[in-house]
């Protein structure tokens, strides 16, 4: 077990979140038996995983004397929500740098170039919870290069910025699941749940990457099994393999072994945010089997990867089967056209 105590930390939710399972979604499935973490549960607005790694982020820009927060992501990111959220509690100002989505034509989303509307799902939030300015940029912008140069303007009128990348994911966000992978293993040993499997979404990488490393240091041999909601599998390992060891690095801890990584890419369609019929099938799947609204960017195209897992066969009818949700279902209501 690794300890975290060296590192500050805020506190945005009030205990662990559930591990609930879902008997309904299993039996409809035919086995395994499906768990869910609920991610969704914790604090900030709306929750979501990003919270974890926020406590950990947040407590170092106070540390560092910070006044502003600075971040980025998608037009409708959940991480520009939860930041901005801890940004309001933490009375501090906050700035946000997000990238249109693509759109082609036939995915639900009109012409290339083309966003949900505004003023839905987070870009809504981003309004009342009062950002300090949203500014929007052309899909594919250098967003990390522009929110350092906003930073150093923001020096130049006497502020000290803390700039908080994409999804919160560098190696102090990322100790948010490192913490995580305890608790999970806690609740695993209450519920006795063995053979497992956790599957979550995978994007940033942070949440994927905390999990190795924080299972690793518990001496567990439960695998993490990503999805990924916006690229190859061979670019998405690389990505988590790099955070792994950069996390890994920070903790004093050895690296996790090259094969503890994957990162499927069979399940994000042609695009980031872009509907694919699985993810529709899934969401209305989690929804009508077992009341829970999953996300169409993250967890709806990860539900549709579990989905796909369990009908090739890949586990048994024993296994347990332990699925993150990782919030974001406001989300949903800006993609409703996918639904229609």
């Amino acid at each position: 077990m690794v300890t975290l105590e060296a590192f500050p930390r805020r506190r945005y939710s009030s205990g662990p979140t559930p591990l609930e399972h879902l008997p309904q979604l299993s039996a409809h499935l035919g086995g395994p038996q499906i768990w869910v973490k609920r991610d969704d549960q914790l604090g900030l607005a709306q929750g979501g995983n990003k919270t974890r790694k926020l406590e950990f982020l947040i407590a170092d820009a106070l540390a560092q004397g910070a006044d502003t927060l600075v971040t980025v992501g998608g037009v409708q990111s959940n991480h520009c929500r939860l930041t901005l959220a801890a940004a309001r509690r933490e009375g501090l100002d906050c700035h946000l740098i997000v990238e249109e989505d693509l759109g082609p034509e036939g995915t639900g989303l009109g012409p290339a170039g083309s966003n949900p509307p505004e003023f839905t799902g987070n870009f809504l939030l981003f309004d009342l919870l009062g950002a300090d300015s949203v500014t929007v940029l052309g899909n594919g912008a250098d967003l990390l290069g522009e929110a350092e140069s906003l930073a150093e303007s923001l020096r130049s009128e006497g502020k000290n910025p803390y700039v908080i990348p994409a999804g919160g994911s560098n190696p102090i966000g990322t100790l948010g699941y490192v913490d995580c992978a305890q608790e999970m293993l806690n609740q695993f040993a209450s519920a006795r749940l063995e053979s497992t499997t956790i599957i979550t979404p995978s994007g940033s990488a942070g949440m994927q990457a905390g999990l190795i490393v924080g299972l690793q240091a518990a001496g567990s041999s439960t695998a993490v099994v990503g999805i990924n909601v916006s690229r190859a599998r061979e670019d998405q390992e690389t990505k988590i393999n790099g955070l792994v060891g950069s996390t890994a690095e920070l903790l004093g801890l050895s690296p996790a072994a090259r094969k503890h990584t994957v990162g499927l890419g069979d399940y994000y369609g042609i695009g980031y945010a872009l509907p694919t019929a699985g993810m529709v099938e899934a969401v209305r799947l989690f929804a009508r089997t077992e009341g829970i609204l999953l996300d169409p960017v993250y967890t709806g195209k990860a539900a549709a990867g579990l989905i796909g897992l369990v009908r090739q066969g890949r586990f048994s009818a024993e296994e347990n089967v332990v699925f993150i949700h990782s919030g974001g279902v406001p989300g949903l209501y800006a993609r409703a056209q996918a639904f229609a």
